[in-house]
């Protein structure tokens, strides 16, 4: 199914923008009357006929939407990027296909990445979307410190992913329907770092018996996430 984004369909606007007009009409070379799929990022699909078959602003009728079926529960990944931004972009559009409801980008000492830009990020995550045809767009946060996450940090429960083999709490046993995971950067969180973490209520956990790159922790946390009946 060929999806097409508009954000602004809930406001009333029935066209869409100046790239998405332009793969409708040159590429895919649909005209008047022709029927397509949209999705508005906030969780509805929609049928529409296209009345303008302009290639810079494509115009249609809605007639008919459904909303997307709800997941229990809320997802959240709170990452510390990583230094090459391809691993940060393949997470993003990896856990949008697998499923999560936030990613927030945080600060800690031993980042690698110091300064994040999330535009290429959203549209890494709204190609996710199309392609795994969802229709809700998870919330891509700016970076913040690691305090800053901290003192913001809400959710029934809260992780922190520590590579500690000694820790027997795996995250897969304790999950319930609100879950925030905290993965930190290649150099881990310091200890000082998930002390203050436990301190503001997250609980320390295990992903497995390996150790993982952070985009493949962060994956992994996805993946356990969605286990949640």
């Amino acid at each position: 199914m060929q999806l097409f984004y508009q954000p602004e369909l809930v406001n009333g606007i029935r066209h869409l923008d100046a790239d998405e007009s332009r793969h409708a009409i040159k590429v895919l070379r649909l005209k008047i009357g022709h029927e397509i799929n949209l999705i508005d990022g906030h969780g509805t699909f929609y049928k529409a006929h296209i009345t303008n078959d302009s290639h810079k602003k494509c115009e249609f009728e809605i007639v008919d939407k459904t909303e997307e079926s709800k997941r229990k529960g809320f997802r959240h990944i709170a990452i510390a990027p990583t230094k090459n931004l391809d691993r940060t972009e393949w997470f993003v559009e990896k856990a949008v296909e697998i499923g999560v409801d936030r990613i927030s980008f945080v600060l800690t000492k031993n980042s690698e990445r110091k300064v994040l830009k999330t535009d290429r990020l959203v549209k890494k995550a709204i190609s996710a979307m199309k392609q795994s045809i969802k229709a809700q767009l998870p919330a891509i946060d700016e970076m913040v410190t690691f305090k800053e996450f901290l003192n913001s940090a809400e959710g029934e429960n809260k992780f922190i992913a520590y590579v500690d083999f000694d820790n027997p709490i795996e995250l897969k046993s304790v999950v319930t329907e609100q879950n925030i995971v905290l993965i930190g950067p290649e150099g881990d969180f310091t200890p000082e770092e998930v002390g203050l973490a436990i301190d503001n209520g997250f609980q320390k956990v295990s992903l497995g018996q390996s150790r993982l790159r952070t985009e493949t922790a962060a994956i992994a946390a996805v993946h356990i996430l969605n286990l949640f009946p």
